[in-house]
């Protein structure tokens, strides 16, 4: 497995393999790797016959310094774990190769309808941090394909709208979420919980898989359906940010009829920010 740091070495391996005829998948990643990152690039050696993962903890998307200052750096714990799954190039940039003319001189990347919404309504600039970084990734690897987990839906639904408004040549597949055994979604923020609140945490889950078989039983009350999950984490112990019906294309407001829906919530619990989602189906 190569490790490169600059541009100018990714390329040249990425012009390599081109010349073998060999197709390319990329995983993004911020590092702090877990079980749910490795599926991703477990799902990218299905795509192509080479993955390449980039780990780069990207400043442009953090509204909260402090958040950003706390985010766990594991880089060698994270590139043991890929060499034991066989991935291809490990990309690991400092900000200073991703901005060289630093964040505040450098071009962004927007996505309408990106910041109005869900977490894009509470985290200002976050998707436009998002979208920057993924394009400049994009045009850096020049992959087939690109894998990211739904946990992330927004971001994956953001993600696909960049790709086809700015006609980028790149195949995007999203990957279910992975769960630990009580259902929580495997996150690196899950090492903020203390044990306790490990298991509190994943009230969130079942809290989601409540609406979805109240919506299944044919409840079409949407808001109220969303007042009582509030409530209910509430009690549960969590801070949330919100519960939300969505269509699942567009994430636009779920109307009655619809039928291709996602419930989507985040919640703090002590120090974690928690996000999940989950498909419902209704046709």
């Amino acid at each position: 497995m190569q490790i490169v740091e600059t541009v100018s070495a990714l390329k040249a391996q990425i012009k390599a393999w081109r010349r073998a005829d060999h197709t390319i998948a990329v995983v993004p990643t911020m590092g702090n790797l877990h079980q749910g990152h490795l599926s991703l690039v477990a799902k990218a050696k299905e795509y192509a016959d080479k993955v390449v993962v980039s780990i780069f903890v990207n400043p442009l998307q953090f509204d909260d310094k402090s958040d950003l200052s706390a985010y766990p750096r594991t880089i060698q714990h994270d590139i043991e774990q890929l060499t034991t799954i066989d991935c291809d190039l490990v990309f690991t940039p400092s900000a200073d190769v991703m901005y060289p003319e630093g964040m505040d001189n450098q071009t962004t990347v927007s996505v309408p309808g990106s910041d109005d919404k869900l977490c894009g309504k509470n985290r200002v600039g976050h998707f436009d941090g998002v979208a920057t970084v993924v394009t400049k990734l994009f045009n850096m690897v020049q992959a087939d394909f690109a894998v990211f987990g739904e946990k992330d839906y927004q971001q994956l639904l953001v993600i696909k709208k960049l790709v086809q408004d700015l006609n980028i040549p790149i195949d995007i597949v999203g990957v279910a979420t992975y769960r630990e055994d009580n259902g929580l979604a495997m996150s690196s923020r899950n090492q903020y919980l203390t044990q306790q609140q490990h298991q509190q945490a994943a009230g969130l889950y079942q809290t989601l898989v409540s609406i979805e078989q109240k919506l299944q039983q044919g409840d079409d009350n949407f808001e109220q359906i969303q007042s009582v999950a509030l409530s209910e984490l509430t009690r549960l112990g969590f801070e949330p940010d919100y519960v939300d019906i969505r269509q699942a294309d567009t994430l636009a407001q779920a109307t009655s009829g619809d039928k291709a829906l996602r419930i989507l919530a985040a919640a703090r619990l002590g120090k974690a920010r928690l996000i999940d989602n989950i498909a419902c189906n209704l046709a």
